[in-house]
Order: C-alpha cells, then structure tokens, then sequence
C-alpha cells in the first residue's frame, strides 16, 4: 500500500507550506490549494485519502466544500479534517455536524497534527 495522499486547503501560504512540510516528512504524500472551490475540483481529480481544510477561504469556505464533497458519491466518504484559528464550539459543532472526522485548531504543533492525521487514517481503515 502506498503512503496515504493527503489534499491540503489553506488559504495563508506559510501556514500551508509548514502543513505540507510536516506531512511529509512524516511520509504523507501531499497536494496544496489555496481555497475551497479549488479543494473540491481537486479532491474529485486525486480521489484523496484525506483532506485537510481550513475553515474561512476565499471562493468557498470550508465549511461549504465539506458540504460539496460530502454531497458527491465519488468523495463523500472522503475523511474531512478542518483546521481553524477559531475555537468556538458551535463552529466546532458545524464542522462536525457537516461529516468531518476531526476539527483541529492553529496554532498547532507540527508532529501533533501528522498524529492526529494518521489517527483519522488509522480510524477509516485507509492507514
């Protein structure tokens, strides 16, 4: 079985390149967009293993390509991981109540989030 592919949606690029660096290093293979809209096109095209998202993009929220994807047979069973800034419960709630597997919060410590990452892979029988 080859390393999990993983689909990154953050719009602030050094938050995304530190993302994709940690992810890899850790043996993920990793594709980046920069919002939402592109998130979706690209999760249809890779099929991946799962998508890490932030929450507020530009285009498309994550919240809104969650909905998307969750909503086409091709990718709705596709893990779902948002990272956000934003604590709050009811946002948290949201992500969750829209399928995610897990909801993360920045900042956050690289190692961590490749743990939580295999653990959702682990979870979903696709680690």
């Amino acid at each position: 079985m080859s390393e999990p592919l993983i689909l990154v949606a953050e719009d602030e690029r050094d938050i995304r390149e530190l993302i994709v660096i940690s992810l890899e290093i850790e043996g993920f293979r990793v594709v980046d967009v920069p919002n939402g809209e592109e998130a979706v096109k690209k999760a249809l095209e890779i099929l991946p293993d799962l998508i890490l998202m932030d929450v507020r993009m530009p285009k498309m929220s994550g919240f809104e390509a969650c909905q998307a994807l969750k909503a086409d047979a091709r990718t709705k069973d596709i893990p779902v991981v948002f990272l956000s800034a934003k604590g709050q419960e009811n946002e948290v709630n949201t992500g969750l109540e829209l399928g995610a597997s897990d909801y993360f919060l920045k900042p956050f410590a690289p190692d961590e989030l490749a743990k939580r990452v295999s653990k959702v892979l682990t979870k979903q029988g696709r680690l």
